[in-house]
């Protein structure tokens, strides 16, 4: 499967728009390109059985699945709306911007 350029990077604020957790906001704590699926803060979480290693105890633990990118968009919490990326290049490299307003998403 090839990687794809996903507009979603890590440390983002993405709201999920369909699934059992649709409306839940949240921080993407790792991305997965070549399975076009994200990993989100407090988002699909999932119960697991773990055998006892060593000194850690076992039991049912709780942790974020991943869930497909077509499932959330990037969020502005500040302005309570959805943000479409679009790209531009600037001094030479290429930064993520705000359709709608034209603001750079990326801090340099």
């Amino acid at each position: 499967m090839s990687k794809l350029k996903l507009k979603i990077k890590r440390e983002d604020t993405v709201r999920v728009i369909s699934g059992r957790d649709k409306g839940a906001i949240g921080r993407v704590l790792k991305v997965l390109p070549g399975e076009s699926r994200l990993v989100i803060e407090g988002v699909h979480r999932v119960r697991r059985h773990q055998k006892r290693v060593g000194d850690q105890p076992g039991g049912i633990i709780t942790k974020e699945a991943p869930i497909h990118i077509s499932n959330v968009v990037l969020w502005n919490n500040e302005e309570n709306r959805r943000i479409k990326v679009g790209y531009r290049v600037e001094d030479g490299k290429k930064v993520r911007i705000d359709r709608q307003t034209g603001n750079p998403l990326d801090e340099a």
